[in-house]
């Protein structure tokens, strides 16, 4: 019945969807007629707040490279690879590897978004190597992991209200993770995601006459070139000493870092990925190939945040983002504003899709509107973390670091993950309000 019900939206994608550049043109226009329209501000004020800050995530944006470049290296290691190619042995079929890809980028995801990206995408081409399966879904299985992240060990949303000193903390005081990561209602929530998401992918899986398959050529991994030494730079450059003093001191560094306390945030994770990269490669050369191979995936990051960002601020700025949500809160009440939130949460994610900017832009609505109504902050928090973590599985913006790995684009996965969003959105607002 899913395959079915998935056939003519993989279809609709397939002709209608454009690459994600087009898409952020699009949006750009779209949220300036909106600012314009909805919060009457004038045509060059719009420009002014588009053009000031469409550098402003020049920081994040080399952070989401990094994001996809030391997770590629890490994940490229001859350990890594060995691991993954070993876990695919456990398919002996396209179904068992529908579900077996969906579970490892749902424990992936949850550990840390960046990890789980990365890894669903090479392990999606380790099995595809090994079983005869449409890709486009294979592919679409490992990204729909990703919408476990914000219920998970590296939810920025969570993590930050549990901060001493976060923004709002002279609001809410600071909320521990007990109230939300671990509470009853997050935890159900997961387990059922985890059971019902390979299972939806699974019941997806077309039959092999409508199947799209991949060529195995195409997903051969280069292999790093000969070592020579003919040379005094040669010899530099295939040092496995060179590589491990260096290694080894930046993982001194991060043990020293997590013995005094210091917790995980998305700059600690990227140095972590790249010197167990460095340390797993043993040779620079070794690791400058993987760069190689991992630099040709970035170029949609490179040119695609600078308009995100310029979308943020205007949204921001003009006060669309916050009309938005005052107007979806404006009827609710204490049981239905975490479904509310939830929901707003996903449709301005579509425009401002980064976790803790979306958290900036609602929370100044949101909190005091749960206040006002007498609604449980930590759910309602909570609630914007999965509205942004659910409408992840239709913005491009996020599954370029696993399409670039893939090879695929957007079109080629985004009807599958349409009906993961239809059924996850009931999940998600069912457990919010009665759980």
């Amino acid at each position: 019945m899913l395959n079915a019900a998935a056939r003519p939206f993989v279809k609709l994608v397939d002709r209608y969807l454009p690459d994600p550049y087009i898409f952020v043109l699009i949006l750009t226009l779209v949220v300036f007629v909106a600012a314009m329209l909805i919060e009457q501000q004038p045509p060059h004020l719009v420009l002014i707040q588009w053009g000031a800050g469409f550098w402003g995530l020049l920081t994040f944006s080399m952070q989401m490279l990094l994001v996809l470049v030391s997770g590629f290296m890490l994940a490229s290691t001859p350990l890594v690879q060995g691991l993954l190619n070993r876990l695919a042995r456990l398919a002996s079929s396209g179904g068992k590897a529908i579900i077996l890809v969906s579970v490892v980028s749902l424990i992936a995801s949850w550990l840390n978004w960046g990890f789980g990206l990365v890894v669903g995408a090479l392990f999606a081409k380790a099995l595809a190597r090994r079983i005869q399966v449409d890709y486009r879904l294979l592919v679409a299985s490992a990204y729909s992991g990703f919408v476990v992240w914000h219920g998970g060990l590296a939810g920025s949303v969570p993590l930050t209200i549990a901060t001493p000193g976060h923004f709002t903390e002279a609001q809410i005081g600071v909320i521990g993770t007990s109230e939300t990561l671990f509470s009853t209602f997050n935890l159900i929530l997961l387990a059922i995601l985890f059971i019902i998401i390979p299972l939806v992918n699974r019941l997806m899986l077309p039959a092999a006459a409508d199947s799209v398959y991949i060529d195995t050529e195409k997903l051969t991994e280069q292999a790093p070139p000969e070592a020579t030494n003919h040379r005094p730079a040669d010899k530099l450059e295939n040092s496995v000493l060179l590589a491990q003093l260096v290694g080894l001191s930046g993982l001194a560094y991060l043990l020293m870092y997590f013995v005094q306390g210091g917790g995980l945030n998305l700059n600690i994770v990227n140095y972590l990925f790249l010197f167990s990269a460095i340390v797993l490669h043993k040779t620079p050369r070794n690791l400058l190939h993987s760069l190689q191979q991992a630099v040709q995936g970035g170029a949609g990051i490179v040119i695609q945040f600078p308009f995100y960002a310029g979308i943020m601020a205007v949204m921001v700025e003009s006060g669309l983002a916050q009309s938005l949500s005052q107007w979806l809160i404006s009827f609710a009440t204490a049981q239905t504003l975490p479904v509310l939130s939830f929901l707003s949460a996903g449709i301005v994610n579509i425009f401002v899709p980064s976790g803790g900017g979306q958290w900036a832009v609602q929370a100044p609505v949101i909190l005091p509107a749960a206040q006002a109504l007498g609604a449980e902050i930590s759910r309602v928090a909570m609630a914007v973390a999965w509205g942004d973590a659910w409408t992840n599985l239709i913005q491009p913006f996020w599954a370029l670091p696993v399409l670039a790995i893939a090879g695929l684009k957007a079109r080629d996965i985004m009807g599958f993950c349409l009906v993961q969003l239809i059924i996850t959105g009931v999940i998600i607002s069912a457990v919010l309000m009665w759980v």
